[in-house]
């Protein structure tokens, strides 16, 4: 592991933290240290059974290293650990959360708006499909949410929770939802609330916000943006193909839309955000809570939040990192997400000139998720060969990721006749979102290779 800088940056912060109470009466230490340090040491051992998600040779699934100033910024606020559900529990907590939700809505050109922080994007999405559901109960009740087959399963969960009809619409080759068969929901007349997808989680697809968007001029709907993974993407639409950078421009006109800081905003878990565009939703919140809300005249989080206890420190680290990384195009912050994507460019690039692979037939990846099968004479040992060689990789140090996706996505080789086209296959996944995979793509291609030679043989 690289040197560590958190114990170093907390010791001067901790110094200054602690004069800030310095009025108190002392306290006698805790005196189990010896103790503690050998529970710790068997916390070290047990955490060793895991990936390294901190390595670069890690590209698997959605998990990135938080920012040291984030690590650092936790653990001081861990010293009080505030409360952001009311100003009581969280005086200065709750103001950094307000600052860093500002800065996020700024991101997507929002500066009239509701939102906070959630303790995760799952309870974000409910956030925001609860208010669709009681905004169409108001003049309807029981219209339907519909989502792309490729969104995440959360959606359907959560409606169920909600107790509102859900359908899927089909996706189309580059994993987005058909618009052609969103428009067939919509003539049906019963739909409250679309949900797009700004980078799905198999392979980071980005539905087209914009003509969605053209759709509810015509038929009237709420659309909610789940972008728990995509949204910071709305930072470098240069480095973004054409359909992407078009929805992410239409960005603003969605009704809500929730990001998730402990993706790739360099947030420990969980640190999620939902933001809604009419800040009138609060009225959907309101309660009277006699026992926390009395104590001060400004707008307690609480109060437009369906959670009740928030960790306060997940504001702290999230207001420090982005006091650091501004969310500013052509910032710090907006090279590392370019970085990234160089990587899955490149690695896509060399997988389609290598026979032996096939990425996608629509074309490279639109965000820093790179999918590939490999080619073989039967969909049976299309799928048993990626777990081949996720395992040689494996042992080789670098940690990749499965799929299971429709063989028609890879073009008709491969394909028997009288073959359904949606049928699923076993493919082989890659998350490139570290910024320091651009400089290691060439000791991750090499690991690669070396690890398919040991799997596949010769061929």
């Amino acid at each position: 592991m690289p040197l560590d800088p958190v114990p170093g940056l907390l010791s001067r912060a901790t110094e200054l933290l602690e004069a800030e109470f310095s009025t108190l009466p002392s306290l006698e230490p805790i005196a189990e240290t010896d103790r503690m340090a050998g529970v710790l040491e068997q916390v070290a051992h047990r955490l060793g059974d895991n990936y390294p998600y901190f390595h670069p040779l890690y590209a698997g699934q959605m998990l990135k290293p938080p920012h040291p100033i984030a690590r650092a910024a936790y653990a001081l606020a861990m010293t009080i650990n505030p409360n952001n559900h009311a100003r009581d529990g969280g005086r200065a907590s709750s103001e950094m959360e307000i600052e860093a939700v500002r800065e996020l809505a700024g991101m997507f050109g929002w500066t009239e708006y509701l939102g906070h922080l959630t303790s995760s994007g799952t309870l974000a999405n409910l956030e925001a499909l609860w208010v669709g559901g009681q905004v169409a109960a108001a003049s309807r009740p029981g219209l339907r949410v519909l989502a792309s087959e490729q969104a995440h399963y959360t959606h359907h969960r959560i409606s169920a929770v909600l107790q509102l009809p859900f359908s899927r619409v089909a996706a189309d080759e580059r994993g987005c939802m058909r618009l052609d068969l969103l428009e067939a929901e919509l003539k049906k007349g019963d739909v409250g609330t679309v949900v797009a997808t700004l980078g799905t989680t198999a392979i980071g697809a980005v539905d087209p916000l914009d003509h969605i968007l053209e759709l509810r001029d015509r038929y009237g709907f709420r659309v909610h943006v789940d972008a728990a993974y995509g949204g910071y993407f709305r930072l470098i639409p240069d480095a973004l193909g054409e359909p992407a950078r078009d929805a992410y421009a239409a960005i603003d006109e969605a009704d809500s839309i929730v990001i998730d800081p402990h993706k790739h905003g360099l947030q420990p878990y969980g640190c999620g955000c939902v933001l809604f565009r009419d800040p009138s939703v609060e009225r959907f919140y309101k309660h009277d809570s006699p026992y926390t809300y009395f104590t001060s005249k400004q707008l307690h989080l609480g109060e437009i939040s369906l959670e009740c206890s928030r960790a306060g420190a997940a504001a702290v680290a999230l207001w420090a990192t982005q006091q650091l990384l501004p969310l500013v195009p052509g910032g710090e912050f907006a090279r590392g997400l370019a970085q990234g994507r160089a990587a899955a460019l490149e690695f896509d690039r060399r997988l389609r000139a290598d026979g032996r692979f096939q990425p996608l037939k629509a074309g490279p990846p639109e965000l820093d998720i790179v999918v590939w099968k490999i080619q073989s004479s039967s969909p049976a040992e299309t799928s048993r060969k990626p777990q081949d060689i996720f395992d040689s990789c494996a042992s080789h140090d670098l940690h990749l990721a499965l799929v299971q996706l429709p063989l028609s996505w890879f073009g008709s080789a491969g394909i028997a006749p009288n073959q359904p086209e949606n049928e699923l296959v076993t493919c082989l996944r890659s998350v490139l979102m570290k910024p320091e995979h651009e400089q290691w793509i060439d000791r991750i291609w090499d690991r690669f290779l070396t690890a398919c030679a040991a799997s596949m043989g010769d061929q």
